[in-house]
């Protein structure tokens, strides 16, 4: 491989795991490697990305490697837990309300349980 070439096309999908599983006798590094997962410094130096690979042999497994929604970045997403705030109060947040396709104005009756609160919508028809 000539050491010059300094961003060489890494593999990906089911060409990366064939090659992945000829080259099942090689070392980690060299297998990322010869899949094309390393770049060359200025000074000749050759570093191989593992983690680009590993992620890559994920993927092309049907692994999710990270957050792959559409969200534009603000506001965190749905933990199902939550903190008492220090005033007492405890904020549900809007990624939960936006899973649940609920809208401005939907009322709720709070019903306390031993530990638990639950929350059970008011529909049109109980104002009546």
């Amino acid at each position: 491989m000539n050491m010059k070439e300094s961003n060489p096309t890494a593999l990906a999908g089911r060409v990366l795991l064939a090659k992945v599983k000829e080259l099942s006798n090689f070392s980690r590094r060299e297998t990322a490697k010869q899949c094309g997962y390393y770049s060359v410094s200025k000074s000749g130096q050759v570093r191989v990305n593992l983690t680009d690979f590993y992620d890559a042999v994920l993927k092309a497994n049907g692994v999710p490697v990270g957050p792959e929604s559409s969200k534009d970045g603000r506001g965190r997403d749905a933990t199902y837990e939550v903190t008492v705030h220090q005033n007492g109060q405890i904020v549900i947040g809007a990624a939960y309300t936006k899973k649940m396709g609920l809208k401005q104005g939907d009322e709720f009756k709070i019903k306390l349980g031993y530990k638990h609160i639950y929350l059970e919508a008011i529909s049109k028809d109980d104002d009546e």
